[in-house]
This record gives structure tokens, sequence and C-alpha cells, in this order.
């Protein structure tokens, strides 16, 4: 027989503990199936990944593999004797044997005489990708959706729980829900990537939520305690004096995700764009008594 090294194969140290072997056959296998690459090696690779994981995820397969040593790749070699005493039947001729077919005998009793060739390997389900659209307030406070898939079993419609805090380009993994496996293979995920439906107000970045506020010329100067809208109902901001333009206020997890983000209020000044006549006198008090110039600290062109 010829020795193969299941270790290259699915890319894992000698002394890789199952949840990385696991972790690396179905990343191989998600990569390399059939159904999903169009590399010309892919089926020869998918093959070798699922033989492989046949024998290391089985404790005593791989206790019995490792006894082999590490002979050279692909070269005919014979089981030690003491191997042959402890794992093979007695009197076994090893001509023409092909190592996979050996593990694999180990455990379910007699071979037969020239083994068991073509042994059904574990093969994972598909996985399947999908995109949701939500809303701003459904992605706050998390929703429900019901998810129409079709594979080979034909359609059927799934209960998704969405999480609050999710955000736009986000993807979440369902575990398991994806196509069933064959011969003992794990069944595969959905992924599901998440929209964001655009907003009447608010702007998503990330987890945090950005809106536009107006202030009138007064409450800039003065200051004001105003009612802003936020996701979850109306809420008090105390704007600060001497606010300006393009400055941002903050109201702390208000975002999308209500322990680490943000709403942030985009400050920008009106004016009334017509003045009563008791304004137009005021406004020309204003202006006649301040002496702020908000052009004073404007970087001046130098004189040629």
């Amino acid at each position: 027989m010829k020795y193969k090294d299941y270790y290259a194969a699915l890319d894992v140290p000698r002394d890789a503990d199952l949840e990385q072997i696991k972790k690396a056959y179905r990343k191989l296998a998600r990569t390399y199936h059939p159904d999903v690459s169009k590399a010309p090696d892919a089926e020869a690779r998918f093959k070798d990944a699922a033989e492989a994981y046949a024998t290391l995820k089985n404790p005593e397969k791989r206790a019995a593999y490792d006894e082999l040593g590490h002979p050279p790749i692909g070269e005919e070699f014979v089981p030690p004797s003491q191997w042959r005493q402890e794992h093979a039947q007695e009197g076994e001729s090893f001509d023409g044997i092909d190592l996979a077919d050996l593990l694999a005998a180990m455990g379910r009793g007699q071979r037969g005489q020239h083994g068991a060739r073509g042994a059904a390997f574990p093969n994972p389900g598909r996985d399947y990708e999908n995109n949701v659209s939500i809303s701003l307030e459904q992605a706050r406070r998390g929703t429900q959706l019901n998810l129409s898939l079709a594979d080979g079993a034909g359609e059927r419609t799934l209960e998704v729980t969405i999480p609050s805090g999710v955000c736009e380009g986000q993807k979440l993994r369902l575990r398991g829900k994806g196509g069933k496996g064959r011969n003992g293979g794990a069944d595969g995920d959905i992924y599901l990537h998440i929209n964001l439906a655009p907003h009447a107000v608010f702007r998503p970045a990330r987890h945090d939520l950005y809106f536009d506020l107006a202030l009138t010329p007064s409450e800039a100067a003065l200051g004001a305690e105003l009612e802003v809208p936020s996701l979850d109902g109306p809420v008090l901001l105390t704007v600060p004096a001497g606010m300006r333009s393009g400055r941002k206020l903050r109201l702390r997890g208000r975002g999308l995700a209500r322990d680490h983000s943000d709403l942030y209020a985009i400050v920008h000044i009106d004016v009334p764009p017509k003045l009563s006549e008791r304004e137009r006198e005021l406004y020309q008090e204003l202006q006649r008594i301040s002496t702020f110039n908000p052009r004073a600290s404007a970087p001046q062109e130098n004189p040629t």
C-alpha cells in the first residue's frame, strides 16, 4: 500500500485537536465541494480531505494511523509486524490494499478480501447565502424573519432571529440550517448578509447613527434644551451655548447597538426666510452692538 499524509491533506499539525481537524475539514470541503468549486483538482482535493477526516476524527483509527510513523508520501510500504498483530486480520495480505480501506475496516469486523473500495466518506451539506433587508428600528431592537430557502429537499421556510445591534454588511451564520449532510457529514450553514433599508431621518455608519439638527441663531448662541428623535422615541438633548455649524452632539447608547454605539446630531444653523418688523429691528440692533466677526480668524491672502 502507499502512504498518505492525512495531516498534510487537511493542512493541520500532527498534534491538532479534534476541533482543529473538524474546522480544517469543513473549510476544505466547502472550498472544493464539486457542487461549488470549478477547480480542475476540486474533486480529488475533496476526496482526499474526506478520507483524511474519516480517519483523524476517530480516536482509535487516528491512533492506529499515527503508529504507522511517517513513511515517504506516495511510496509503497508495509505496516510493522507489531502493528499488523494489533490491527489486522490474522494471515491478511497487504498487497493491493489501499490505506484508506485498511483504516476504514477497523472497528466494523472483517473486511472483504480486497478491501472496501469506494467506501462512503462523510459529505457535508451545502452552505447557502442570502441577503436580508431590515429597518433601522429592527436592527436596534432585533427581529424575527421568515426566510424562504430552495434546496435539494424542495422549498422550506425558516424562522430566523436577527439579534439586536446588527449593522450594514454584517454576516450572520446559522449553523446547521443549510443543506443536509450525507454519510455522517455535518449539515451545512446559512450565511445572512444584512442590508439596512434607507431611513427618513437617520444615516448609519457601522453601529453609530447620524442625523441633521437645525438650530436658530439664538439657540446656537444661547444654548437650548431640545427634544430630538431617536430609534427609541423622542429624547432630550442639551445644546451648549456658542454652538457652531458642523459640530457633533452625542447621545450615548442611542445607536444600533445599545452597549457600544451612539447617536450624533450634526448641527447647522438656520435663519428665518422672512423677518417680522420687530425681528428685523432686533437683528439690526444686534448687528450694531455686536463685536463678533466670524471672518477675523480666516487666513488672509498675502499681497503680491
